[in-house]
C-alpha cells in the first residue's frame, strides 16, 4: 500500500509464547493464522528456546502478542524468565509503541487466568507498548448460547482458553482456537491502522519523559 508516496509494508507481527504441554502452542498457531488472515507477516517464537535471531525479530516487529499457560495463577516460570531478560530493552525503550496483546490457557474454566492476562498487560505497559483487547462480547452467557460461541469463557483483556489437563494439544477447544484466531486478526488490523496513521501524521518531536 502507498500513502503520500511512501510504500507501507504489511505489518510484522511476532508471537512470543511458552507452552508446557502443547496447548498454548496450539493457541499461538491460531493467533498466527488469524494475523496472517489480517495481512501480517508472522513469526512464532517459543520463549524457552530463544536465539539471537529471535530477539532481533522481536525488536524489529511492529506488534508482539504474548502467550503463556497459566500455572499457579500466573504466567509460567519460563515466560517469567523471558520477561526478566527484557530489562535492558525496557530501560532503552526498544519495544516502545509496538502493539501488544495476550492469550493464555489453563485446565480450569476460570483457573485464575485473569491474573495471567493482567501480568502480560502490565509487562507490555512496562515496555510502553499499546495493548489491544480481545474485542469480543461475552459468549455462552445465555440460554441461546453454547460452548461453541467465540469467547465462550468471557474474557475481555485477552484470549482465555481451557483445556483438560489430561488432554492432548489436539483437544484444545475449537471455540478457543477460533477466539485466538480472532485475536490475531484483530491485532494485525490495529497494527496496520497504527502504521497507516503514522505514515500520514506530521512528524512529531522526539519523545521525552515529562519532567
Amino acid at each position: 500500500m502507498t500513502v503520500n508516496g511512501s510504500h507501507i509494508a504489511a505489518p510484522a507481527l511476532a508471537i512470543a509464547y511458552h507452552s508446557g504441554f502443547g496447548h498454548t502452542a496450539m493457541l499461538a498457531d491460531a493467533v498466527a493464522a488469524g494475523a496472517r488472515d489480517g495481512g501480517a507477516h508472522v513469526t512464532v517464537i517459543a520463549v524457552d528456546t530463544m536465539t539471537d535471531d529471535d530477539w532481533d525479530t522481536l525488536d524489529g516487529a511492529d506488534a508482539i502478542v504474548f502467550g503463556s499457560a497459566t500455572y499457579m495463577g500466573n504466567v509460567s516460570a519460563a515466560f517469567q524468565a523471558f520477561a526478566e531478560q527484557t530489562g535492558r530493552r525496557c530501560q532503552n525503550g526498544t519495544w516502545r509503541d509496538k502493539v501488544s496483546a495476550g492469550f493464555t490457557n489453563s485446565g480450569g474454566k476460570a483457573g485464575d487466568k485473569m491474573h495471567t492476562l493482567t501480568s502480560l498487560a502490565v509487562f507490555a505497559a512496562q515496555h510502553h507498548m499499546h495493548w489491544v483487547s480481545l474485542g469480543l462480547g461475552a459468549g455462552w452467557n445465555s440460554s441461546a448460547g453454547s460452548e461453541n460461541d467465540l469467547n465462550r469463557l468471557s474474557f475481555f483483556l485477552g484470549a482465555g482458553a481451557q483445556t483438560d489437563v489430561d488432554a492432548g494439544p489436539d483437544r484444545v477447544h475449537p471455540s478457543d482456537v477460533a477466539t485466538c484466531r480472532h485475536l490475531g486478526r484483530r491485532v494485525a488490523m490495529v497494527t496496520r491502522q497504527l502504521n497507516l496513521g503514522r505514515a500520514v501524521a506530521s512528524p512529531a518531536a522526539s519523545w521525552a519523559p515529562a519532567r
